[in-house]
């Protein structure tokens, strides 16, 4: 019980650094960024990158296929892979990740009117976050990256319990995918929330 106790301390702890670097740019953060991009104080914890806006007649894809080692499945516009998680019901207009799960399970945001994906077969579409950031949905379940997944292939949520529910990669036609990996153990999980 004490270990489970100190282990959500240290997450809590990482959660609360990574906050106070992102208000530590000197210059603020750029015109609809809300993201700055200090060094990372904590080992194996990256914040999301904003999505940089495409040069006219050149949309970059919201989401598109990648490869990993659970076979092709959806990734952002930087190639990193999406989640979507159990707690969400499908078509519900809301995410069930709120408070400190979105510092470790990022929404992947619509960065434009209407999302472009490349290769995803499944129904795309947006949700309003209270906060009002558009996040982007596949079969109405909203989409999550995972903050411990280094670089881009990487699958280190799938099956994460973190939060009270599972975490899944998803594949193109927007079904959860359900061969697991062994999660690597990670600060990252959110017990006891």
């Amino acid at each position: 019980m004490n270990w489970q106790c100190g282990k959500l301390a240290a997450a809590a702890a990482a959660g609360m650094l990574m906050l106070a670097g992102c208000s530590g740019n000197a210059a603020g953060p750029a015109a609809g960024d809300s993201h700055s991009s200090p060094a990372n104080p904590v080992q194996g914890m990256r914040s999301q990158p904003s999505p940089s806006s495409p040069s006219p007649g050149r949309a970059a894809a919201a989401l598109r296929r990648g490869q990993t080692s659970l076979g092709t499945v959806v990734v952002n516009g930087q190639g990193m892979t999406v989640y979507v998680f159990d707690k969400d019901a499908a078509n519900s207009g809301t995410s069930a990740c709120t408070g400190p799960c979105l510092t470790f399970w990022p929404p992947v945001k619509a960065t434009a009117g209407t999302p472009q994906a490349t290769g995803v077969t499944g129904t795309v579409g947006t949700i309003t976050l209270p906060n009002g950031t558009r996040q982007l949905t596949l079969n109405g379940l909203p989409l999550y990256t995972y903050a411990a997944d280094a670089k881009p292939g990487d699958t280190s949520g799938q099956g994460n319990q973190g939060f009270g529910a599972a975490w899944w990669v998803v594949g193109p036609d927007g079904r959860k995918v359900s061969s697991s990996q062994s999660p690597s153990p990670s600060p990252y999980t959110g017990q006891g929330y």
